[in-house]
């Protein structure tokens, strides 16, 4: 077996919880909602350009998924363009952000947490500056 890249990740919780996730990668990270198989329960599908890079799905009747919990998983990240544009975006949204500069690369990295309280980091490269 060989892997060759990353699929997507997904997030499971409640309908509500959901739907507040789907609004904040929309809105504020700038993914689309777009098409998702006619799956038993429900959900979304978040693409990147042409790729669903993130799955939402509906935690199952009687399941807990407590969010702001500290495991092993710290961020997931993507990568950006237009590193102005995306900081008045995120200070708009009252999303507060950390930077950091990656040593000797010159990208740029953004560090927030989404509703739930999972890390997500927006990285642009130094051209997008």
């Amino acid at each position: 077996m060989a892997v060759t890249g990353l699929d997507h990740y997904n997030l499971r919780a409640s309908r509500e919880t959901l739907d507040v996730l789907k609004d904040f990668y929309c809105d504020v990270v700038g993914l689309k909602n777009g098409p998702r198989p006619p799956f038993a329960t429900f959900g979304y599908w978040l693409y990147a350009g042409e790729r669903a890079v993130l799955h939402l799905s509906e935690a199952r009747t009687g399941e807990i998924r407590t969010s702001h919990l500290v495991n092993t998983f710290d961020h997931v990240a993507f990568n950006c363009v237009d590193l102005a544009a995306t900081q008045s975006a995120l200070a708009q949204h009252g999303i507060a952000v950390s930077q950091a500069e990656v040593p000797g690369t010159g990208q740029v990295q953004l560090f927030l947490r989404d509703p739930a309280g999972n890390g997500v980091e927006l990285n642009f490269a130094p051209v997008d500056r």
